[in-house]
């Protein structure tokens, strides 16, 4: 299963800017999962990047102008929430994907996440990569909707979400507890119940 939030998966042909680019975020994202954000530096990505440190200067600035392009990198790919025929099925194919990227050693994932608690600038950015991909994710409840298994009142999309992929996070990046391989079923199951029995329900009131 490929990494979310990895722009390798879905690199497309270009022109020299975006090879230039594609090397230096590779780099970053390298640099990162080694050093985390204090061995992050201009200097080392160009380094391993083979990018002269003038070029990484005069389009990055500086480490957080990097970590933000390579968070909006992950942005642009082509990722797609899992269609499995089941919200239970989806919200669990989903949170698979997430234990993935939490667990493989060393974890981009995990360091992108500690980078955004050190610089404005990547919080910024990790904020409107979460804020995507929660209205990406949208769909699945749409189609449980359609298909009967949530009430016919409206659910909201980001509370179900939420519920359903809090105990992945919690378990493996603040506990810092093994994974364990029936979790990810386990909380969609739970939030689907929750779900069915309007726990995620909007009322009118709450919508104005």
């Amino acid at each position: 299963m490929t990494d979310p939030l990895d722009p390798a998966t879905d690199r497309r042909p270009g022109g020299r800017t975006a090879r230039v680019r594609a090397q230096v975020l590779d780099a970053v994202r390298a640099e990162l999962t080694e050093g985390g954000h204090q061995g992050l530096s201009i200097e080392g990505v160009a380094k391993r990047s083979g990018v002269h440190r003038a070029t990484v200067y005069r389009r990055w600035r500086d480490v957080g102008g990097l970590l933000v392009d390579v968070i909006e990198a992950a942005g642009e790919i082509d990722w797609q929430p899992p269609d499995t025929g089941s919200l239970r099925g989806d919200l669990t194919a989903l949170n698979q994907e997430i234990q993935d990227s939490l667990v493989v050693q060393p974890s981009f994932a995990v360091a992108l996440m500690a980078a955004s608690f050190h610089s404005e600038q990547a919080a910024g950015a990790q904020t409107r990569l979460w804020a995507d991909r929660y209205a990406q994710c949208e769909v699945l409840v749409e189609r449980a909707v359609a298909r009967g298994e949530l009430p016919a009142g409206r659910t909201d999309a980001q509370s179900l979400l939420i519920a359903a992929t809090a105990p992945l996070y919690h378990r493996l990046v603040l506990l810092r507890a093994h994974p364990d391989p029936q979790l990810p079923d386990r909380a969609a199951k739970a939030a689907v119940l929750a779900a069915a029995a309007g726990a995620f329900s909007v009322s009118r009131e709450e919508d104005v």
